[in-house]
């Protein structure tokens, strides 16, 4: 069957095994350091004392494996959603970055670290939102991002609502 490859019994579409994202995550710093990605403090739940909030600053760090089958023009799509489906932010999501893939001669994989610094991200209501990283159309990646409201507990310490 062209475009699948089987593994055991189960056949896997082609597209899957195409540009391998070896780590995908929202944090509070990253950085390219001569090829190697730095991660610091990676989240998938903010607190917040009221609403809406305001996440000052954090980074979206990636690191892709492209091989010979990538080759090629790409167009990513970035955007932050919440349950709904509907962008946090529509005057500037998605974010959509285009790009060509190409690999050295006789290499049989490069990885590439992308760093997106993230400004001022305003969630107006507690729930559940995505972030959502798509490329050529199929969505690649999905963060799960919890905003949850802190609440004064009984004994005057914060816990979460």
């Amino acid at each position: 069957m062209s475009g699948q490859k089987w593994v055991g019994s189960l056949a896997i579409s082609r597209q899957v095994l195409f540009m391998d994202f070896q780590v995908a995550t929202l944090c509070d710093y990253a950085a390219d350091y001569n090829g190697k990605l730095v991660v610091n403090g990676t989240f998938d739940t903010l607190a917040a004392r009221q609403l809406p909030v305001v996440h000052p600053h954090c980074s979206l760090a990636l690191r892709i494996c492209f091989t010979p089958e990538d080759i090629g023009h790409h167009k990513f799509s970035i955007v932050i959603i919440n349950d709904d489906g509907e962008p946090l932010d529509p005057k500037n999501m998605p974010i959509e970055p285009e790009f060509d893939v190409k690999l050295p001669e006789n290499a049989p994989f490069i990885t590439r670290n992308i760093v997106m610094n993230l400004q001022g991200l305003r969630f107006p209501t507690a729930g559940l939102y995505s972030l959502d990283i798509s490329c050529d159309g199929e969505l690649s990646v999905r963060l799960p991002l919890r905003i949850a409201e802190v609440k004064q507990g009984e004994n005057g310490r914060p816990g979460l609502g």
